[in-house]
């Protein structure tokens, strides 16, 4: 069975991250129900005339791909960051999200996260964090999703150390959108409810439906989560072009319950490359984002 090494070493890391990186987190277990599928589908856009999203009973009843984000969240935002420099939570960006599908998605299942701290960048005046997440079904031990999650503290650098990442293929692949029309465009307008909802999925973070936290962070009104506006521009990408077997994207902007989202998407080879902006605003949102399909040669007839 495949597992995580203990410590992801690295020669160019400082003294400090090396010490951070041998804190070895303990697993976290983690369990779901036809429910909780259910529930993710809804507060990414499903509908119910979406019976395989939204109908336990339906003969291709599942989960959406980016489902593989929820069984990690809990484990991975418990890595503790308190060694960096001027650590401030306050001042955490989630910066970018890769998921790669590695089984089929159970419906139901207890499954067990291994979490290890990836890799640290010294941005200078901000910390680059990127934690790796292995969920696992405990009954197969096959491993069913990949996370790597990276997130940015401003005012944390300056502790040494690399400043630049290696490349992890399509983890951290620029996915630059072609200089032509998209091949496909998908318009929606989330609801006013949407974070209201979606919080359900398990991130609780108050600056998504209480508005007095929200302006402490500079904001008019709660946000809505970025896992919420990746997964349905995921869904946006499998109705257009079929299943992929891994995501990534890049959060560049914040988008607020109501704004309706506009996802361009071009086909380039194996990958759809797209890109998410707010009608409202005109605000990118997602950024350098692209999935790897399954099947390259059909489109997909959902």
């Amino acid at each position: 069975m495949l597992t995580l090494p203990d410590v992801f070493t690295d020669p160019e890391d400082s003294q400090l991250v090396a010490d951070a990186k041998k804190d070895k987190p303990e697993d976290h277990e983690y369990s779901y129900t036809e429910r909780d599928v259910i529930l993710y589908n809804l507060g990414i856009g499903a509908t119910a005339k979406d019976l395989q999203w939204t109908y336990e009973s339906h003969e291709d009843f599942a989960a959406l791909p980016t489902f593989g984000v929820v069984p990690q969240f809990a484990a991975s935002s418990s890595i503790p960051l308190g060694w960096l420099p001027n650590f401030n939570p306050a001042k955490l960006l989630h910066g970018e999200q890769f998921l790669a599908i590695k089984s089929p998605i159970p419906t139901e299942g207890k499954f067990v996260n291994e979490t290890r701290l990836f890799e640290v960048l010294d941005k200078g005046k901000a910390a680059s964090v990127t934690t790796i997440v292995y969920t696992k079904d405990i009954a197969t031990g096959n491993i069913i999703f990949e996370n790597q999650i990276t997130v940015f503290i401003r005012g944390a650098g300056g502790f040494g150390g690399k400043r630049s990442g290696r490349d992890r293929g399509a983890a951290t692949a620029a996915n630059t959108p072609p200089k032509r029309q998209p091949d496909a465009v998908i318009e929606e307008k989330t609801s006013a409810s949407q974070a209201a909802l979606y919080r359900l999925s398990g991130d609780y973070n108050p600056l998504h439906i209480d508005p007095s936290f929200a302006a402490i962070g500079g904001f008019d009104q709660p946000i809505l989560h970025g896992l919420c506006f990746m997964g349905i521009a995921g869904k946006h990408v499998l109705q257009s072009f079929g299943a992929y077997k891994d995501i990534k994207v890049r959060f560049s902007g914040v988008v607020f319950p109501g704004e309706t989202l506009v996802t361009e998407m071009w086909k380039t080879g194996s990958k759809v490359i797209f890109s998410t902006k707010t009608k409202e605003r005109g605000t990118m949102v997602l950024t350098a984002a692209a999935v790897t399909l399954v099947d390259t040669d059909t489109m997909a007839k959902l």
